[in-house]
Formats: C-alpha cells, structure tokens, sequence
C-alpha cells in the first residue's frame, strides 16, 4: 500500500505534535521538584562552605534539611545599610522568607551599578545570606556572590569567619565555564587552597585576589590565591566578583556591622 505525501506529512506532523505535547506536559509537571531539587542543591553547598558537609558525599535530602535546619540561619540584609531586617520590615517589603527567590528578586527589584571588572550589572536592595549557628553565637556567615567569568556568570558562596575577614571557604553551585579549564573552580583541591585567607587589607578595602601562578601559604600570601592553570580569564573573574561583594556595593556595610556585633 502505498500513502501519498500529504499523508505521509499529516502523519510526521501528528506525531511531532503528540510528541511535543507529551514533553511540554512532564517538563510543566517536573518543575515544582525541580525547583525544589535547586533549593536543596543551593542548601547543600552552604552547608559545604560552612565545612558542615563533606564535598562530594551525597546524603539523603531529609538529612541535608536537618542539618541546614540545626545549623544555619537565614538572614536578609539590606546592602546600603548592611541591617538586618525584621520580619514586620520583611513583610512591609513583601517579602516571604519561605520562599524567596533572590533571581527573580533581583529581576524585580535589581538596581543599576556602574560598570565595574566583576560584570555585574546591577544589585538587588535586599539580599539573603546565613549565618553558621554556635549554640546562640554566629560562628561564620554565608554570602552569595555572583560575577562573569570566561563563558558564563558564576554563582556561589564565600564563607567567612567571626572576624568577618578570614575565609573559611569558596564554592559555586552555578556556571558554565570550561570543564577542565574554568571548570576547575569546583575542584576540592583549588578549594581548598581557600580557608585562611584574608579579604579585607589594612586600609579596609578589599584585596583578596586569584593570581596568575602559585600563591604562598595564607600566612606568606594572605590575599593571593592559587590562578587555574589555562583558565587566567575564570580565575581573575572570580577575584572580581569577590572584590566587588565584598565591597561597598556588596556586603560590607553588613560585615562591618557585624564585627561591631550590630548586624546580627
């Protein structure tokens, strides 16, 4: 038997749109989960630069939840100020902690910076960031930091001391550079290469920074970490972004509250 052309199209088409339809369901009904698979993921990198997880053990996502829960907390800090907001200032803001999405925050409420090395181009009123719990003390904070490297913006966290200048570690849940090249951000031993280093100099300002070459031990080189080899671009990228959150437009204003023990 043979079929004509139009049949033979109609009969392609029909099954392209079935097809279509069936993918365009399950990507609309995986969503939530997916959602909520990147809320874990972002909960379990915290609990990683907090050095209250092991990088690379997986654990069962009720465990991760427990130990975010028993030792992390979250706070929203807004950047001019560096205060940290009450619930009756959250909610005057419209903001719901349980479900904040700083993306869309930022989308929202984003607010134009000049141009600066880090290429971020704008920053939000508001940011979220953790504080590591001791009993009722704040043993370190979390901070969310983003900026471009090479092929991608970065996304991750710099975790930082009581001091508020000592880092205790660096990680990135988010980009799209090179793997093997770029990608080396997320190799535990470059990590590694970063708790004990100092961000803030003398004069206040910030001066951590991803060299080209080798770097010295924190207490030769406190402001010097360890370039990627074949990946300069990524590297000098992540000293930006540091320098630029760490900053005046970022979350100093926070960290200087904090060491005075007003922000917490």
């Amino acid at each position: 038997m043979q079929y004509s052309s139009k049949y033979i199209i109609g009969f392609a088409a029909a099954v392209c749109l079935v097809c279509a339809i069936f993918v365009a369901g399950l990507a609309v009904a995986l969503k939530p989960q997916q959602e909520l698979n990147k809320v874990l993921d972002r909960k379990e990198k915290v609990l990683q630069v907090a050095g209250l997880l092991e990088d690379g053990i997986e654990k069962p996502a009720a465990e991760i939840q427990a130990l975010f829960d028993e030792n992390i907390r979250a706070r929203f800090v807004e950047l001019a100020s560096g205060e940290v907001l009450t619930e009756a200032q959250l909610t005057e803001r419209g903001i719901d902690p349980a479900n904040f999405d700083p993306r869309k925050y930022l989308t929202e409420h984003g607010q134009d910076v000049e141009k600066n090395p880090a290429g971020v181009p704008e920053i939000p009123d508001v940011a979220q960031i953790y504080e590591v719990m001791r009993g009722e003390s704040v043993s370190a904070i979390i901070l969310p930091v983003h900026g471009k490297g090479l092929w991608s913006t970065m996304y991750g966290y710099i975790a930082l001391a009581d001091d508020g200048n000592t880092v205790k570690g660096l990680t990135f849940y988010e980009h799209g550079e090179t793997p093997g090249l770029g990608g080396e951000v997320d190799n535990p031993i470059w990590k590694g290469l970063w708790p004990g280093r100092q961000v803030y100099n003398d004069e206040g300002e910030p001066e951590i920074m991803v060299i080209k070459g080798q770097a010295g031990a924190p207490e030769v080189d406190p402001y010097a970490v360890d370039g990627l080899s074949g990946a300069t671009i990524t590297g000098r990228g992540v000293g930006y972004l540091l320098r630029f959150w760490l900053g005046e437009k970022g979350f100093k204003p926070y960290i200087e509250n904090f060491r005075k023990g007003g922000a917490s």
